[in-house]
């Protein structure tokens, strides 16, 4: 029996749209403000929440300064290097930590990813270490590594290293068959398959992973610089606390913040760009669902 295709049958996956309502329209007015308004306009409420208890003298200056405190501060060490040089220094740990945990954890995912027998060895350890917080192996860093660079690069690299190699699995299983088959049977080679399908779908996990062991990177400089230094914004905050500087305090979270942000907009970028295929494939599959 032949349905017709404007049949209630052929259109049940199909449903009505409501009316829009109050709700609705204050949705659609909220959406429809530029994504830097509502950016800046969470800052800025913040901002202004910080100004309202700091004219009110909620908490003692020394433990929760004023803006204007902070920012005094904030001009000051810029002025005279010392901050810029605290950044250098926490950037140079993070990044090593970051580098050594990108260049083993993605071929080690890959690897899991290709091969079941891979995945069997490694994956019961990578799931007894994940839980362990890298602050938990700092005396066992010291004993290791001593009290210089390598004991805090290697603390960031641990917390990183679980987060990309989880994600990098995870891309990797998530590939659809179909696409490696219709690959097979065009006659790509296993190289260019793995190339051409299998990372190239498993890309969108992998960025993911990065973004949150940079994230988490940052979370750990702080602990990692307690080992012995002297330099770096984990220090200067921890520094700060021993004296009650709650504006020096201040300034290396801002300084972390405004860091941490920028890095996470350059891998947004490096993700827009290595996938910027799927925006070509949406537009191709939009315009043949018109034709």
């Amino acid at each position: 029996m032949t349905q017709d295709p404007g049949s209630d049958d052929n259109r049940a996956g199909v449903e009505e749209t409501p009316p829009a309502g109050p709700s609705s329209k204050a949705s659609s007015h909220w959406l429809g403000l530029p994504p830097i308004v509502l950016r800046v306009g969470t800052l800025f409420a913040g901002l202004v929440l910080w100004i309202l208890l700091g004219v009110g003298e909620v908490f003692h200056p020394s433990l929760f300064p004023p803006p204007w405190d902070v920012g005094a501060t904030l001009l000051s060490m810029m002025a005279d290097g010392e901050l810029f040089r605290h950044i250098a220094v926490s950037l140079s740990r993070v990044f090593l930590g970051f580098a050594f945990a990108t260049l083993i954890a993605i071929p080690l995912g890959i690897a899991m990813g290709l091969s079941n027998r891979v995945f069997l060895f490694v994956e019961p350890l990578v799931e007894f270490l994940r839980p362990v917080p890298p602050l938990a192996l700092v005396p066992l860093a010291v004993v290791w590594f001593g009290i210089g660079w390598t004991s805090k690069v290697f603390l960031i690299f641990y917390g990183c290293f679980f987060a990309i190699v989880i994600n990098t699995v995870a891309g990797m299983k998530a590939v659809e068959s179909v696409h490696v088959r219709a690959a097979q049977a065009l006659g790509a080679s296993r190289w260019q398959i793995l190339m051409h399908v299998i990372l190239r779908s498993a890309v969108p996990d992998i960025v993911v992973g990065l973004r949150l062991a940079i994230g988490l990177a940052f979370l750990l400089i702080v602990g990692a610089e307690l080992i012995a230094a002297s330099e770096g914004l984990g220090w200067l905050i921890w520094d700060a606390r021993f004296h009650f500087m709650g504006d020096r305090i201040l300034v290396g979270m801002i300084a972390i913040g405004v860091v941490g942000f920028l890095l996470n907009r350059l891998l947004q970028m490096v993700e827009t760009h290595l996938l910027r295929w799927r925006s070509a494939e949406a537009d191709e599959g939009r315009v043949a669902g018109l034709n």
